[in-house]
């Protein structure tokens, strides 16, 4: 790759844009969000960089953040490592080595580990996993829209797959907003790599990615919970768009934690990313 890598001068711009406010009481609940967060390419991609960082800004600095992730499925739930400074998961493979020196050094979460579980039943069993820092659905996006690293993280795992109980589930963080905690589920709206037959960063959409997100776009827009709940049957598409669910269903969680779940959403990021629909949002 000639000249500097795209992530370098990502930093050199998020360095240029000065400090980014810290959220306060007065700026009311923060969004929960769905974002489409991509492989180590993500640091290759200058638009996408361009508008996660932006999507990032546009909302003051959370003080803490809860994602769930597409890469770490695991029940009963667990969350990560509250320690500061764990070490992420690399599991990726094929890439640049640069991509396995990179770290996402976020500090202690104990804090925010005792808010979380203040939210959830209390006859629900919640596992620390010490020594398991983020994986990439969590560090990969979360370096490019908060790269100081600053910001406590914990990572839940997703428990099930049943969007009813990924919604309760969500419903549950939603008054970790009110005390600025951002709830990401962290996942890609398309995400049918097998078939893919072109993996240039442009190329684009098969008819299965394009019907799939315009799909879920007019569900979104009409807060329709139910049709995205039974995205399995109904949707077109499947199982091309995803012949597994993991990287759809936290968008469950998402909805869970909205204010009302059947609202329109906004969309932040949409487009196509190897012919892959990178349709992101938020709820209010």
């Amino acid at each position: 790759m000639a000249g500097p890598h795209p992530f370098a001068t990502h930093l050199q711009k998020a360095a240029a844009a000065g400090p980014h406010r810290l959220w306060t009481p007065e700026d009311g609940a923060l969004p929960s969000i769905y974002l489409s967060h991509g492989a180590p390419p993500l640091f290759e991609d200058t638009l996408w960089m361009d508008e996660m960082f932006a999507w990032a800004r546009s909302l003051p600095k959370p003080r803490a953040i809860v994602i769930v992730s597409a890469h770490w499925e695991s029940a009963p739930l667990s969350v990560s490592s509250t320690q500061a400074n764990t070490t992420p998961v690399y599991d990726f493979g094929g890439f640049d080595p640069l991509y396995y020196r990179m770290r996402y050094d976020t500090p202690d979460a104990s804090d925010l580990a005792t808010q979380l579980l203040s939210v959830l039943p209390d006859t629900e069993t919640v596992y620390e996993h010490r020594d398991r820092g983020l994986d990439h659905g969590a560090w990969v996006p979360l370096k490019v829209m908060y790269p100081d690293a600053d910001v406590p993280v914990l990572q839940m795992s997703i428990p099930t797959h049943d969007p009813a109980r990924l919604l309760a589930l969500g419903e549950r963080l939603r008054p970790l907003r009110d005390q600025g905690v951002l709830v990401i589920g962290s996942g890609f709206m398309t995400h049918g790599l097998r078939f893919l037959r072109d993996y240039r960063l442009d190329a684009e959409a098969p008819g299965w990615s394009a019907e799939f997100d315009a799909w879920a776009a007019d569900a979104l827009k009409r807060g329709d919970v139910e049709e995205l709940s039974a995205f399995r049957d109904r949707a077109p598409g499947m199982p091309y768009a995803h012949p597994t669910v993991e990287h759809f269903t936290p968008l469950f969680v998402t909805l869970g934690a909205a204010t009302d779940p059947e609202a329109p959403v906004t969309t932040t990021v949409d487009g196509f990313f190897m012919g892959l629909a990178k349709r992101s949002f938020q709820a209010a």
